[in-house]
């Protein structure tokens, strides 16, 4: 699971902002949103007929793959990278 994500932002004539964000206490902060899109996964794994506990491991693998990951991502003038150690 990753730990720690790293959020970097530029834009000319600004402050350059980053960020670093805990992910174990995003996730606690955010169990009760968590839980609720769990749910939603869960009903729409049933309503387009998938199989819901690969659907659930794709995803935990998909999550354990993510460190390690860098994101660079530019719009305009504005430039964000995304470190997820």
């Amino acid at each position: 699971m990753p730990q720690l994500v790293t959020l970097k932002i530029e834009r000319p004539g600004h402050r350059t902002v980053r960020l670093w964000i805990p992910v174990l206490l995003a996730v606690v902060l955010l169990s009760p949103v968590l839980l609720l899109a769990l749910i939603g996964g869960i009903i729409a794994c049933l309503m387009f007929d998938m199989r819901v506990f690969a659907t659930i491991a794709g995803v935990g693998r998909f999550i354990g793959a993510l460190p390690g990951s860098r994101f660079h991502i530019e719009q305009g003038r504005t430039a964000l990278l995304l470190i997820i150690r």
